[in-house]
C-alpha cells in the first residue's frame, strides 16, 4: 500500500550506499533492441556482476517468466531468482530507493518513471512494466511504500547519509521528465522523499550519457565531505570542461574532491551495432557512437567495491584510486563493456537494500 504522507514526515531517510546492506537487487536483461545478440553477452556480464556481489551480500535477480529457467541456469546458486516482468534491466532507476527510520524500519520510494524523458526524448516505449518494479520490490519485502509525485531515477541522486545529496541540473530540471518543475520544487521533493537537508547541484553529466546526465556516472560520495569525480585531462574532450565545472561547484559547496580518470574513450563497433535489433520504439544504436563510460559507476557492497573495467589502459589507475579511497574494502573489477553497450554500468544495474532492524 502506498503512503500519501512523505518519508520525511515519518522520519525516514536514505542511508549512504556504503552503509550495511541486507542485499542487492538486479533485473535480468533480455530486450534485443538494446542488448546485442539476443542479450546473451549482457546476460553473461550481469551474471558475473551478480556473482561478484553475492560473495559479500545476498543478491536478488528479477527475471521475466520466459527467461526464468535460463537465468537460473546462468546465475550462481547463491543468487535468488524471482519472477517479475519489466521493460528493461536498470534496477537503479526503476527499483525502489530504500529508506530507514531511526528504529531501523525499512521503507522505500517508488519514483514515477518515464524512460528518462517520456515521449519527448525517452529511450523506449512503453515503460509501464518498469514503473511497477519498485512497488513489486517493496511488496516482496513487506516494506512501507511512498509513491513519489514526480519522475526521478535512482541514478540521478547520490546521498552521503548525513543530509546531503548530489544531483545534476540536466536531469532534475529536464522538462520532459517533469514539465514545469522548478529548482525549488525539486529541492522540496528531495528533502521530503530522501530526508536530506542540503542539495548540491552539478551542471551537465558525462557526455553522451543517454540518461541526460545522471550524477552516478559523474560523481559520488566516498564519505561525508569527500566526493569522487570522473576527471578528464584532454582539453579536446567535452568532459574536460564538464569535470572542471563539477569540481568548482563541489568545492564551492565545501566538499573535498578526489579524481578518478575517465576511461580511455570507447565507441560502439560495427560488429556490436550489427548485433542489435532495430525497432520503432527502441534505442536503435549505431556504430561509432561514443560510450559514456565511467569508473564512478560502481557498487558499494558489504566490505567490497564492485567496479567496472573495460580492458583499456585506465583500468589499472582506476583500481588504485578506488583501493586507496576504500582501504577497508576489497576492490573487485568486473569486465563491463557489455553493460556499457546498453547505456549504463554496474551502479545502474544494481540497487542496494539497507540493513533493517532485526525482528
Amino acid at each position: 500500500m502506498s503512503d500519501t504522507i512523505t518519508p520525511r514526515a515519518q522520519n525516514y531517510a536514505m542511508p549512504a550506499e556504503w552503509a550495511p546492506h541486507d542485499g542487492c537487487w538486479m533485473i535480468w536483461p533480455e530486450r534485443p533492441d538494446n542488448w546485442r545478440l539476443g542479450a546473451k553477452p549482457a546476460q553473461a556480464a550481469f551474471a558475473a556482476v551478480a556473482g561478484a556481489i553475492a560473495r559479500f551480500e545476498p543478491v536478488t535477480m528479477l527475471v521475466s517468466a520466459r527467461q526464468f529457467a535460463n537465468a537460473r541456469a546462468m546465475l550462481p546458486a547463491a543468487v535468488r531468482v524471482v519472477e517479475a516482468s519489466s521493460n528493461d534491466a536498470w534496477a537503479r532507476d526503476t527499483g525502489a530507493t530504500f529508506l530507514l527510520n531511526p528504529a531501523g524500519d525499512l521503507a522505500g520510494v517508488d519514483w514515477m518513471f518515464n524512460a528518462w524523458g517520456g515521449l519527448g526524448h525517452g529511450l523506449y516505449f512503453p515503460w509501464d512494466l518498469d514503473d511497477q518494479i519498485a512497488a513489486k520490490m517493496l511488496e516482496i519485502e513487506k516494506a512501507k511504500r511512498f509513491r513519489a509525485p514526480k519522475v526521478l531515477e535512482g541514478g540521478a541522486i547520490h546521498v552521503d547519509g548525513a543530509g546531503t545529496v548530489l544531483v545534476t541540473e540536466s536531469c532534475l530540471l529536464d522538462q520532459n521528465r517533469n514539465s514545469g518543475a522548478t529548482r525549488a520544487e525539486m529541492e522540496t521533493l528531495l528533502r521530503d522523499y530522501l530526508g536530506v537537508e542540503k542539495i548540491v547541484w552539478l551542471g551537465a553529466g558525462v557526455p553522451h550519457d543517454e540518461t541526460g546526465g545522471h550524477v552516478d556516472n559523474l560523481a559520488c560520495f566516498v564519505r561525508p565531505g569527500l566526493v569522487l569525480l570522473s576527471w578528464c585531462d584532454d582539453p579536446s574532450d567535452p568532459h574536460y570542461q564538464i569535470s572542471r565545472d563539477a569540481e568548482s561547484r563541489l568545492r564551492a559547496a565545501g566538499l573535498a574532491v578526489e579524481h578518478i580518470p575517465m576511461p580511455t574513450p570507447m565507441f560502439l563497433t560495427d560488429a556490436e551495432a550489427a548485433g542489435i535489433d532495430h525497432s520503432p520504439t527502441g534505442m536503435n544504436r549505431a556504430a561509432g557512437e561514443r560510450l559514456a563510460a565511467s569508473y564512478v559507476n560502481f557498487y558499494a557492497a558489504n566490505s567490497a567495491i564492485i567496479a567496472p573495467c573495460f580492458d583499456v589502459p585506465t583500468d589499472s589507475e582506476a583500481h588504485s584510486v578506488l583501493q586507496r579511497l576504500f582501504p577497508d574494502r576489497q576492490v573487485v573489477m568486473v569486465p563491463a563493456r557489455e553493460i556499457l553497450l546498453g547505456g549504463g554500468n554496474i551502479h545502474c544495474i544494481t540497487q542496494q537494500q539497507p540493513r533493517k532492524a532485526r525482528e
